[in-house]
């Protein structure tokens, strides 16, 4: 007869293996153990685990930008901008720049004069942070100040990665306290290399990308980009301006969609020459500047610092590379490593040498900028290709939350555009083709003093892989939401005919 808590048995006296099995009042005691770490430990972790999942992800928010708070703020901001005069006056314009010269490991820590104990570059992810060894070429900040008709501009940049939020805000405060200069006329950029100085960034994201952080590069790096602007100033002379592109599509490539994506092909020039003093060209190129291997741990300027370096010396004037609209724009170098960095550059410079003697240059341009300080969405951090981390998870790997600076610059007959970001080439076309409508040339810049990571037209939003997944921070709607800020940014700039 059966009992209660007596094991189930077959005719020969042995246990029946189902009430084994079952787990059930028939269980053995090695079954019941089982159960009880199912109960008490396994279902309660991932009872853990669903609890975590609801509080940290949700579904990705495709809902249109139009009448978002975030949209309305920015429009309310838009709204208060003044339409400039764009009356030619006489241009007086100035050139700065010096050495940007890291030097780690090389005697006292003297973070003032670029000395550090160690210092990593920043660029390729893979390094993990490990501090440069060297300088195998040298890196500079550059400044042209540009004045016509009151107005005052300085354009500015490092060859860096990018140009860090806290070294543009320190090198705008003190330009503003020191020289009156609005912190809105100061166009910033970088070129992009991946072998510039790292070390500037506080929090997760930062530390991928530029090394631990380094007390003292904040400060060095806005030292140097203040005294490149300040000696622009100093140097304002009468001047004449003029603009112009040519094309190398052969030497980039649409890293995301390959022969089936749309690219950029323009070398931007904006020039200046002044009356009795030296001439200086900027330049932007939308291929990163990444022809430069990962694997080398020397400071080291990639093809936008050999293109700098033989303009100059075959000019004997000035030269500035601002990083051009690079998302999903890659290099296509004649030859792999050092080698094909330095043809690539030595190449586009060839191209922009055979270009300046055709350029007019006048000596009464209009000039006028419009800053617009655009307030970001929730941030979208995937982490799958629906779902997303919920905005308290994503705001501690994204932890910047300030409005973004979006920048038109109208000099001469050029419209030049700064943005905070890797921003798209196949957007910088349509950019391109809004001016040209309009009688002007236009350059989309990157790197302006913020970073909201990468920015591609919506439709690639879906695709896999780097750029599109991990690296696009704010939705599918946030390129069309820029672009549509851009568009009226720039209208006032740029009334057509």
């Amino acid at each position: 007869m059966w009992r209660p808590g007596a094991a189930a048995q077959d005719r020969s006296g042995r246990r029946h293996p189902i009430a084994v099995a079952s787990g059930g009042p028939l269980a053995s005691p090695a079954a019941m153990n089982w159960r009880r770490v199912l109960t008490r430990t396994l279902l309660p972790g991932l009872g853990l685990v669903a609890a975590l999942a609801v509080a940290t992800l949700r579904p990705v928010d495709p809902a249109p930008y139009p009448g978002q708070p975030y949209h309305q703020e920015t429009r309310a901001r838009l709204a208060e901008l003044t339409a400039p005069a764009l009356n030619p006056a006489p241009l007086a314009a100035g050139f700065g720049g010096g050495a940007l010269l890291p030097a780690p490991g090389s005697g006292p820590v003297d973070p003032a004069a670029g000395r550090f104990a160690a210092l990593p570059l920043a660029g390729y992810g893979h390094r993990q942070g490990r501090p440069a060894t060297g300088m195998r070429e040298e890196l500079t900040a550059r400044a042209l100040a540009l004045r016509s008709g009151g107005t005052t501009v300085v354009i500015a940049g490092i060859e860096a990665l990018i140009v860090p939020p806290e070294v543009a805000a320190l090198a705008a405060g003190r330009l503003e306290a020191k020289h009156g200069l609005p912190p809105g006329n100061l166009y910033l950029g970088a070129t992009h290399t991946h072998a510039g100085p790292g070390g500037w960034g506080e929090g997760w994201l930062a530390r991928q990308f530029a090394g631990p952080f380094t007390p003292g590069v904040r400060e060095w790096l806005a030292d140097r980009l203040v005294a490149a602007a300040e000696a622009a100033l100093a140097d304002l002379r009468p001047a004449r301006l003029g603009h112009g592109r040519f094309r190398a599509p052969s030497l980039v490539r649409n890293r995301l969609l390959g022969p089936l994506g749309r690219i950029d092909p323009e070398f931007s020039l904006l020039v200046v020459a002044q009356d009795a003093g030296r001439r200086g060209v900027v330049g932007a190129y939308a291929a990163h500047a990444t022809a430069l291997p990962g694997q080398g741990m020397e400071f080291a300027g990639d093809y936008p610092g050999t293109w700098r370096r033989a303009v100059e010396e075959a000019t004997g004037g000035w030269a500035l590379f601002l990083a051009g609209a690079m998302g999903s724009h890659g290099p296509v170098a004649p030859a792999r490593g050092v080698d094909g960095a330095d043809q690539m550059g030595r190449e586009l410079a060839r191209r922009t040498l055979e270009v300046l003697p055709a350029l007019a240059l006048r000596p009464a341009v209009p000039l006028a900028v419009r800053t617009l300080a655009v307030t970001l969405p929730e941030a979208q951090v995937r982490v799958s290709q629906d779902l997303r981390l919920r905005a308290w998870a994503a705001d501690r790997l994204l932890p910047w939350r300030a409005p973004v600076p979006l920048q038109v610059l109208r000099a001469g007959d050029a419209l030049w555009v700064s943005t905070p970001g890797d921003f798209s080439g196949e957007l910088a076309l349509d950019v391109k083709d809004f001016a040209r409508a309009r009688g002007l040339d236009a350059a989309v810049t990157s790197f302006n003093g913020a970073y909201v990571g990468y920015i591609l037209p919506g439709r690639h939003y879906a695709l896999p892989g780097y750029e599109p997944r991990t690296m696009s921070f704010y939705g599918p709607q946030f390129p069309d939401y820029l672009m549509e800020l851009i568009r009226d940014l720039a209208a006032p700039l740029a009334p057509g005919p």
